[in-house]
């Protein structure tokens, strides 16, 4: 039996460049992309059908975010603790139906730290 050994070295390469980043991501966490400015409005990446509060403490849901990434305001320490990376931190936005609201801080995906405080 014949073998290519050009082509035996390329699968091999190839299997063991997969598992190197396997490996590697695997081990090691990311730290999420910030938040970016574009005028006066931070755009954050978030999760699609977020619900927007009319205040901080999760009681009334008065819209949803499907657009992503979307924009915000401001954001506020001090609401209702959800857990997370930032648990009592909420952004304020304004929800696809057009009304004014808050999004918690666990809906965002990208690093809020650089939005300014309302």
């Amino acid at each position: 039996m014949k073998f290519n050994r050009k082509a035996i070295a390329v699968g091999a390469a190839t299997v063991t460049a997969g598992a190197g980043l396997l490996f590697s991501s695997a081990g090691s966490a990311q730290a999420a992309n910030p938040c970016w400015q574009d005028g006066s409005v931070w755009y954050c990446n978030n999760a699609t059908g977020s619900n927007v509060y009319a205040g901080a403490n999760a009681n009334q849901v008065i819209g949803r975010m499907y657009s992503n990434p979307s924009f915000f305001v401001c954001k506020f320490d001090g609401g209702q603790n959800h857990g997370g990376p930032h648990p009592t931190r909420w952004l304020y936005t304004q929800a696809d139906n057009g009304k004014w609201g808050w999004m918690s801080d666990n809906n965002i995906s990208s690093e809020t730290d650089p939005v300014p405080s309302c």
